[in-house]
């Protein structure tokens, strides 16, 4: 079966790297990449590693991209402006965790990318406290 992809980008790899393994134990099957950090350890991004990070998952099914910060966004950006393949990947704006998690459920069963992405979305105003 072939899945929407997941990418996951933070200024930090062990953030990502967590991110990774919480969601490899729910969902093992849905193609899953990671980039965070510098080469040297130092907090930030790399376009040329959210590139590699892309190209390493990417599907014509689609790809979803879940990031930290602005400047994760923007480099996020121009690597999908340097892919040769480059339909169907989407920035979604979501709360990292959760919505890495509900995404790659929603993506483990099949979902198309549009549905993928709402459920990421639904995150933004998901309540973890009740009243």
């Amino acid at each position: 079966m072939s899945y929407v992809s997941i990418v996951v980008l933070s200024h930090s790899f062990d953030i990502v790297a967590g991110v990774r393994d919480l969601l490899k134990q729910v969902q093992p099957d849905v193609p899953l990449a990671i980039a965070g950090g510098l080469k040297n350890g130092e907090l930030g991004t790399d376009v040329f590693a959210i590139k590699s990070a892309i190209e390493s998952v990417y599907s014509p099914l689609g790809v979803v991209i879940l990031f930290d910060l602005g400047s994760a966004r923007l480099n996020a950006e121009m690597a999908i402006e340097m892919l040769e393949e480059n339909q169907n990947i989407r920035l979604v704006d979501a709360p990292l965790v959760e919505g890495s998690y509900a995404a790659i459920i929603e993506a483990g069963c099949g979902a198309d990318l549009e549905d993928v992405i709402a459920a990421a979305m639904t995150m933004k105003s998901w309540n973890k406290l009740s009243d």
